[in-house]
């Protein structure tokens, strides 16, 4: 966990700290808010890792660079245009950005992006040099082409740059997002692997970021009259060309290491019908459609063109999360892929994904609702099925009175109407509220609510498909205390138990104390002093008591 967090450090000081020494430029950090940043590095959440971070580096900003800071996904599931600048580019941002930075909730989609272009946007990047630093631990989930718009915004801008800290990528996810970096003259950094490529990578951050002259113009290549490699791809042994099927392959290679593993990576290119020229020599070549890939070594040599098939064994799925039978695709259920136990993806609504073939097990949920679905999925496969969740929506509406709905951040849990061995009741949802829904699965619950010193439940079923209204009509009234300072003040059953002790219902201090009471009778104990004063009050459903207590007597107590 150190390792990589130090890294980060290197690599965002780094390249912050010296961006006025290249031309006091200004710049953004985009730092990813989805869901995915709540997995764990040794133990530790990714965005809590994040946070650290930005705290640490931000502490020693240069004063002159004007810096702002963006996010996305951090506000809802399933939205693409979650996307949010929460500190606009100014002098001396560092410890806002830090403070917003440990606000973020990780929840949503992962639009790159389109978060990189509204950066560049607010950077005025046609004008002026501009320069986008994006932190993220996944890949864009938008359908948003991020190597097209890398090519687009570096032809229209003036000098703009974009880096990308991949935090916790595998190598071929990183080359997914590299290009961000590489067509806009960036660096792609990452930061998940050992500690011998991490001080390699915070070396290469440092030659990034030193104040060197452009380098000369390379002169032109000669044009290569024809090409010499030209690969394809099938999802099985013996199945179709996915080039003759237009799809949306990755072709990817590095040179050969010494140890006869992956070397220096090469080049990245994105086109199913692929054809092109390396420099005659030994390469390793990946072909990669969505999650499944394969690789194998490729020897390209002068006057021949090298023809590789690469079989990617892998699964067309196409699954479509439904409530109920007959209803709408649920564009915010929560899909998760896993091939042989090990986690491969997390996706929102539909799903139309390439996956490994194998033992694949797939949870679908909605709201609190939840199934699993198991295959047993062959190399070639497509899985294309309507997935029945079986959930309801409960909408909880809280009133004082009939009549009178609630407006303060009444308390509710939904808990399973059966308790166990022990008489506990198993929690399923809870938020604050008078007025919220819940995806449910079909069953008995009860809805208990809490509010000041009122509190309750109320029972309820859910059927699949159906919405069922669940009034809670506490017959409750307000009362208010007025205290002579900050006294302690005690609400108190009126009745005493067979010990002759008084029920407490709820506390505070003054000089202003509120509550809310379910309607009856009550003792208000305020100390004042040394001395306890005790006012009978009776609490009526819908109406506000409110109550000035004044000093009591010395020597005075509770009765």
């Amino acid at each position: 966990m150190r390792i990589v967090r130090n890294f980060l450090l290197g690599a965002v000081a780094a390249l912050g700290l010296a961006m006025p020494a290249l031309a006091a430029e200004r710049a953004i950090i985009v730092l990813d808010g989805s869901g995915s940043m709540w997995a764990q590095i040794e133990g530790k959440a990714r965005i809590t890792i994040a946070r650290e971070t930005l705290h640490e580096v931000l502490a020693t900003l240069p004063g002159d660079l004007e810096l702002g800071f963006m996010t996305y996904g951090h506000r809802e599931k399933g939205n693409c245009d979650d996307i949010e600048m929460l500190i606009e580019p100014a002098l001396d941002t560092g410890a806002a950005i830090a403070a917003a930075a440990d606000e973020i909730n990780p929840k949503g989609m992962t639009p790159i992006s389109d978060a990189v272009r509204l950066a560049a946007e607010d950077l005025r990047f046609t004008e002026q040099k501009a320069t986008v630093i994006l932190i993220t631990d996944g890949l864009e989930t938008c359908e948003v082409d991020p190597c097209a718009l890398a090519s687009e915004l570096e032809s229209q801008g003036i000098d703009f740059t974009t880096h990308v800290l991949g935090f916790g990528l595998s190598d071929e996810e990183g080359q997914q997002v590299a290009c961000l970096a590489e067509n806009t003259g960036g660096k792609y950094l990452s930061a998940n692997d050992g500690e011998a490529l991490v001080e390699a990578l915070t070396t290469t951050v440092a030659q990034v970021v030193q104040a060197e002259p452009e380098p000369a113009p390379e002169p032109e290549p000669e044009p290569v009259a024809e090409y010499n490699y030209k690969p394809t791809a099938s999802l099985s042994e013996g199945g179709p060309d996915l080039a003759n099927e237009g799809a949306d392959l990755v072709w990817e290679w590095h040179t050969v290491a010494a140890d006869g593993g992956k070397g220096e990576w090469v080049g990245t290119d994105y086109n199913s019908d692929f054809e092109g020229s390396l420099e005659p020599g030994d390469y390793i070549m990946t072909a990669t459609m969505g999650y499944a890939s394969s690789e194998q070594p490729v020897t390209i040599e002068a006057g021949k063109v090298a023809e590789p098939h690469f079989v990617l064994d892998g699964v067309y799925l196409k699954l479509r999360p439904l409530p109920s039978e007959g209803a709408a695709v649920d564009d915010d259920a929560t899909v998760e892929i896993r091939n042989g136990g090990e986690y491969v993806t997390t996706s929102y609504g539909e799903v139309d994904l390439v996956v490994p073939a194998g033992a694949l097990e797939v949870d679908v949920s909605i709201g609190e609702a939840k199934v699993t679905r198991s295959y047993d999925a062959k190399a070639g496969d497509t899985i294309d099925e309507d997935v029945i969740v079986g959930s309801g929506t409960a909408h909880i509406v809280s009133e004082y009175v009939a009549g009178t709905p609630v407006e303060a951040d009444i308390f509710i849990e939904v808990v399973e109407a059966k308790a166990n061995l022990e008489g506990e009741r198993k929690s399923v949802a809870y938020t604050y509220g008078g007025d919220i829904s819940f995806d449910l699965a079909e069953g008995d619950y009860v809805a208990t609510y809490k509010l000041g010193g009122a509190k309750g439940e109320v029972p309820f079923s859910v059927e699949t498909g159906e919405r069922v209204d669940v009034p809670i009509v506490m017959d409750a009234g307000i009362l208010a205390v007025t205290t002579p300072g900050d006294n302690f003040v005690e609400i108190l059953s009126a009745s005493k138990n067979l010990e002759g002790n008084r029920q407490s219902f709820d506390y505070g201090y003054g000089p202003s104390f509120q509550t809310t009471l379910a309607a009856g009778d009550y003792i208000v104990a305020a100390t004042v002093g040394d001395a306890v004063t005790e006012t009978p009050v009776t609490i009526k459903g819908g109406e506000r008591f409110e109550l000035t207590v004044e000093a009591a007597a010395a020597g005075g107590k509770r009765k």
